[in-house]
């Protein structure tokens, strides 16, 4: 329990603190050596094996059971299933023999075990020989973010180097989509469905928007007469977007819509809102690169022109494929002038590490409005709900610099930068021709 000597900001607490810091500092540089060894032995690993087979007649089937073997000995040492070992040895040997420019940035200390593993997932869509080419362009874009909030961006930047153009993959994905079930225990099932990704970001948006406002509205609908009702609905979130979920596929309309004999009801109303960034070229029938579905995944340039032909109900942001400026944006509930800037800017929640999109922030006065903050896109920026409570109610701060960086400092003073999402937003003079929509 907490002393009161050791309350938020005194400075029993801050000491304390303090040392917690410097005992995680040390151990995060432990870790990562001991982390580095263990990939370097587990490569070694699959080298043996590759050696010992090396003059076998049959040498693929017998470097397999070699590697089977020395995964079974490695993995009883670990206390871990074999087939766990081995695709830890697979691992460390795309990032030893594939990666070596990656391994010494970690040991360096300029990227951590996240980036790494980011950076292999990122690239495995891509042949070995523009590995190492992608490796280079991939290391400067971690040393400046979190693995998460680079993930992304490497996943772009794979899709770019990919000899194939992403649409060609995307057709030839696309066609394995299906809807299948999994039996479970206790009468419960699974129910799957393999779809684009910007239809399924949209229907889990539209039923979370939907069940969010069945749950804020409990308290209407008590006031009303619907106490009985109310008093027996405590479902989460998750099951109510199942019940959702259910209502429509099966009924046609959600159960718990007052006016659900009409589309026009008030969780009728609710559409699916997706945050897209499309390079001007991707309109102009340029099937290469991928577009960014902000917060997921790439999509293809295909559901992102038929997004930006005139859907209202997406979220659309055009940039310039050269310069990274915005050419023109547009959303499903069209927002003031300053907001569409805010998000075309922002992109995704602006508290280091974040990667929750714009269009579902909250945008924050970084100087209180009450203390005299203006509301001007310099003192203005996303934060999602969990950092702006933190933001309000703890110690840690925020200043924007110019060009909307942002500077955080922690309760220990520690200062962490937090630069604008790529691509730099600016409007661009009036004789830059756009697409037509």
């Amino acid at each position: 329990m907490t002393s009161p000597a050791e309350t938020p900001g005194s400075d029993a607490f801050m000491a304390s603190l303090a040392g917690l810091a410097h005992g995680f500092e040390g151990l995060a540089q432990d870790a990562a050596a001991v982390q580095i060894r263990e990939v370097r032995l587990l490569a070694a690993a699959a080298a043996l094996a590759e050696k010992t087979a090396a003059g076998s007649p049959a040498r693929v089937r017998e470097q397999d059971m070699v590697l089977r073997s020395v995964s079974a000995e490695l993995a009883g040492i670990m206390r871990v299933a074999d087939r766990t070992m081995q695709r830890r040895i697979d691992e460390a040997r795309t990032i030893v023999e594939d990666y070596p420019t990656v391994l010494d940035a970690w040991e360096a200390g300029r990227i951590v075990r996240g980036h790494v593993l980011t950076i292999v997932a990122a690239g495995s869509v891509l042949p070995p020989e523009l590995r190492g080419r992608f490796a280079d362009a991939a290391i400067p874009t971690c040393e400046r973010d979190t693995p998460n909030r680079v993930r992304p961006a490497l996943e772009m930047l794979a899709q770019h180097l990919h000899p194939r153009s992403f649409a060609e993959r995307h057709e030839a994905a696309a066609a394995g989509r299906c809807v299948r079930i999994v039996p479970e225990s206790d009468g419960m099932s699974e129910l799957i469905a393999k779809m684009p990704t910007a239809i399924a970001e949209g229907i889990h948006d539209r039923l979370t928007r939907m069940g969010r406002a069945i749950i804020d509205t409990r308290g209407e609908r008590a006031a009303t007469g619907d106490a009985e009702v109310v008093s027996t609905d405590a479902r989460t979130m998750d099951q109510v977007r199942a019940d959702l979920l259910a209502d429509l596929l099966l009924a046609g309309t959600p159960a718990l819509d007052d006016t659900r004999d009409t589309s026009a009801g008030p969780l009728g109303k609710i559409r699916a809102r997706i945050q897209v960034v499309i390079p001007a070229h991707a309109l102009a029938n340029d099937d290469h690169d991928a577009c960014d579905l902000v917060g997921r995944s790439p999509i293809d340039v295909a559901t992102a022109r038929e997004l930006a032909a005139g859907n209202s109900q997406w979220e659309r942001l055009v940039t310039h494929p050269i310069t990274g400026a915005v050419l023109a944006v547009d959303s499903y509930r069209v927002p003031e002038k300053m907001r569409r800037f805010l998000q075309a800017r922002d992109q995704h929640c602006r508290f280091p590490g974040c990667r929750q999109a714009a269009i579902r922030c909250e945008v924050d006065h970084n100087v209180d409005h009450a203390l005299g903050g203006k509301t001007h896109t310099c003192n203005l920026c996303h934060l999602c709900q969990r950092h702006h409570s933190m933001k309000q109610f703890t110690a840690w701060r925020v200043r924007q610099l110019k060009g909307g960086v942002l500077e955080w400092t922690s309760p220990l003073g520690r200062i962490y930068r937090e630069d604008a999402p790529t691509p730099a937003v600016a409007f661009t003079p009036a004789d830059i021709s756009l697409p037509p929509f």
